[in-house]
C-alpha cells in the first residue's frame, strides 16, 4: 500500500506540473496573439506612413520650387557686401563715425581677413576693436551699428572700469564683430 501511495504521488506531481507547463504555454501564446496586428491595423499603419511620405515629398518639392528665389536673393546680399578693394576704408570709416556720433572713443581695430571656404569670392573679416566711454555710448554704438546699412554681427563683447583714465562712469569695451567682403568683379 505504501508503495501505491508513492506512485500516486508521482503521478500527481508529474499531472500537475504538465498542468503548469501547459497554462504557461497558452499564456505566452494568447499574449503573442494578443500582441500581433489585425490585417486591418497593418493596412491603417501602412495608409498612414504612405500618406506621411506623400507630405515629405510635397516639402520638399516645395523647397526645391523656393530654391530659385533662395538663390537670387543670396546673390542679391553678397552685391551689398563691401568690395574688397574699398572694403577696409570704408569698415574702418563707419565704425569711427558711428563711435564719434555715439560719444565714444575708438580705441584700437585689428583686422583678421580669411577666405570664407567653399567661397573663393568670399572674404569673412573678423574685427577686434575697442572702444572707451560711458554705457549709454556703448549700448548707442551697438544700436547703430545693428542699424547700418552694412552687414556686421557682433560676436563677442567684454567690458571692464575704464575709470582710471576716463573718469567714473567709463567704461573700456572690447568688440569681436565679423563682416564679409566680395571679391572686386
Amino acid at each position: 500500500m505504501r508503495h501505491d501511495f508513492k506512485l500516486k504521488k508521482r503521478l500527481i506531481v508529474m499531472l500537475l506540473v504538465l498542468l503548469i507547463v501547459a497554462d504557461v504555454s497558452l499564456g505566452v501564446y494568447a499574449w503573442n496573439l494578443s500582441s500581433a496586428q489585425s490585417p486591418q491595423q497593418e493596412l491603417a499603419l501602412l495608409t498612414r506612413n504612405r500618406e506621411l511620405l506623400k507630405k515629405d515629398i510635397q516639402r520638399a518639392n516645395e523647397i526645391r520650387g523656393h530654391i530659385p528665389a533662395i538663390q537670387k536673393d543670396c546673390d542679391a546680399f553678397e552685391h551689398s557686401l563691401f568690395p574688397e578693394t574699398t572694403g577696409y576704408s570704408t569698415v574702418t570709416a563707419e565704425l569711427s563715425t558711428l563711435a564719434a556720433k555715439s560719444g565714444l572713443r575708438l580705441e584700437s581695430r585689428t583686422f583678421n581677413p580669411r577666405v570664407v571656404k567653399g567661397r573663393d569670392n568670399l572674404t569673412e573679416l573678423a574685427i577686434d576693436a575697442q572702444v572707451i566711454g560711458d554705457y549709454r555710448g556703448v549700448v548707442r554704438f551697438l544700436n547703430e551699428l545693428q542699424r547700418s546699412g552694412n552687414f556686421y554681427a557682433v560676436e563677442g563683447l567684454s567690458a571692464r572700469s575704464a575709470a582710471q583714465a576716463q573718469g567714473p562712469r567709463a567704461l573700456q569695451v572690447s568688440m569681436h564683430i565679423k563682416t564679409y567682403f566680395r571679391a572686386a568683379a
